[in-house]
């Protein structure tokens, strides 16, 4: 009996390899592709994404390989400086290709000891009430407690789950790829800044120190078969479709096209099987949120199944994950259908572009659009009128240095400024750190695994209701 079997080894199953494996829980993940993907379907991280990775003391590690740029343009192309003090360490964008962010977390969870089975596709699952029982191609037939399928947007779990994806299918499409250019850049760059002051969704760009470029243009209408790539002609045609030229490129070394289907699975839960990331929600990548989106997914999810497995978790726990994400998804969907509209080169999008970009000068809504978009000012809603409760909490100075470096067990934590409560019980599962912070107007606060604040208050008697309504009867 292996604890939790995932389907699909990209960011979403690795990521909550990695979270299942820091607490101690058997893992295998069942990914069906022999190789790691070259395609490059996302960009970089987003502060939440990092602070993330700073909470089990991987940030340095991606911050390594990637490049920091300002948070500039990020809601619907629209030029504006991020605001200031952002509620974030990290008021930047990471800018690191898939391909390395899903080498950097194969790369942990195999270090913390999850087993990875490339070449291994699901074809079928039936569960019970004691596990889950998976079937491969090769007929293999695996048995397990928990079964996630992180296994993208046309996910098989989801649909022998018989889960519902509604929404919309594709309107437009948007092909890229990497490639060489046959003219200098000094020459390629002006024209592309001047397609790009109404087409949002034609790009050029270097990748740095190559002489590979990285191409998007519009497409010529919807593919209905999703499996058909494009081929360098469909990008010739388009580029000089949009720009009047086709900028000589030649030499592709992968290609591809996405749509702007915005889709939600109806439900991320049945019985013992859980859907994350794409399998869960697929939308347009206006604004990079998608990756982004499917690790936070793991982030939540981890300590909960993880809970599960071992036995302490309460009842109610594992259902808090659709409570907690389901609305976090539906709102990036909101958010990028509006992008969308806005990105569009007709007269009334534009219009509205245009009242749109002088809105976004008042401080307050670019604040607005931004912390939405990096994800910092998510909030679940737990049952409180407190405006701490169900916060992500940020990297808070603490005598003894930061609070994230407290947190890379993975362990709830209590972090009491005076010393007069305790965890009791739960100190098999709650670290009680005793400090001070400037950042920090409370007296004690419980922090989640998943680093969202559960309790705030000094009375004891309603800290024992929290830890027990998080974290079980007491050992």
């Amino acid at each position: 009996m292996i604890d939790v079997i995932i389907a699909g080894g990209g960011p979403t199953g690795m990521m909550l390899a990695s979270e299942l494996r820091v607490h101690g829980v058997g893992v295998l993940v069942l990914e069906r592709d022999a190789e790691p993907t070259k395609v490059v379907k996302a960009l970089g991280l987003h502060a939440r994404s990092i602070e993330v990775m700073d909470q089990r003391g991987l940030a340095e590690r991606f911050l390594d390989e990637g490049t920091t740029h300002p948070l500039a343009g990020f809601f619907a192309g629209i030029d504006r400086p991020a605001p200031e003090k952002l509620d974030t360490k990290y008021p930047v964008v990471l800018g690191l290709p898939q391909p390395q962010i899903e080498r950097l977390l194969t790369e942990h969870a195999l270090e913390v000891g999850a087993e990875i089975r490339r070449g291994a596709t699901v074809t079928a699952f039936s569960q019970d009430d004691e596990g889950v029982t998976v079937t491969l191609a090769d007929g293999t037939s695996l048995r397990a407690r928990y079964l996630v399928g992180c296994d993208g947007g046309r996910s098989t779990v989801r649909k022998l789950a018989g889960i519902d994806f509604p929404g919309e299918p594709s309107r437009v499409e948007t092909l890229l790829g990497e490639m060489e250019i046959g003219i200098p850049w000094e020459e390629a760059m002006p024209l592309m800044l001047e397609v790009r002051k109404t087409q949002k969704r034609f790009g050029i760009g270097p990748i740095g120190g190559t002489a590979t470029y990285r191409v998007v243009v519009p497409a010529d209408g919807v593919n209905e078969d999703r499996a058909v790539m494009p081929t360098l002609d469909d990008v010739k045609q388009q580029l000089v479709n949009v720009a009047g030229t086709d900028f000589g490129v030649h030499s592709p070394r992968w290609l591809s096209r996405f749509g702007d289907a915005t889709r939600q699975a109806e439900r991320y839960r049945s019985g013992r099987v859980f859907l994350a990331g794409d399998a869960a929600h697929v939308h347009p990548p206006t604004g990079g949120q998608g990756l982004n989106l499917g690790v936070q997914d793991a982030f939540n999810l981890g300590w909960k199944l993880a809970g599960a497995v071992h036995g302490w978790a309460p009842d109610g726990l594992l259902d808090t994950y659709e409570a907690e994400r389901h609305p976090v998804a539906e709102e990036v969907l909101n958010n990028t259908r509006a992008q969308i509209e806005l990105m569009k080169v007709e007269p009334g999008p534009q219009a509205v572009r245009r009242v749109f970009t002088e809105l976004v000068q008042f401080e307050e809504v670019n604040r607005y659009l931004i912390e939405k978009i990096i994800a910092v000012a998510v909030r679940y809603d737990l049952g409180s009128e407190n405006p701490l409760v169900g916060k992500r909490i940020g990297d808070l100075s603490l005598k003894r240095g930061g609070l994230y470096a407290q947190m890379h067990a993975g362990r709830a934590i209590l972090l009491d400024q005076a010393g007069t409560v305790s965890v009791g019980g739960w100190a098999d599962r709650v670290d009680h750190v005793v400090d001070v912070s400037e950042d920090l107007d409370v007296l004690a606060v419980l922090i989640r695994p998943d680093g969202h604040v559960a309790w705030v208050g000094e009375d004891q008697a309603s800290l024992d209701d929290a830890l027990a309504r998080w974290f079980g009867t007491a050992g």
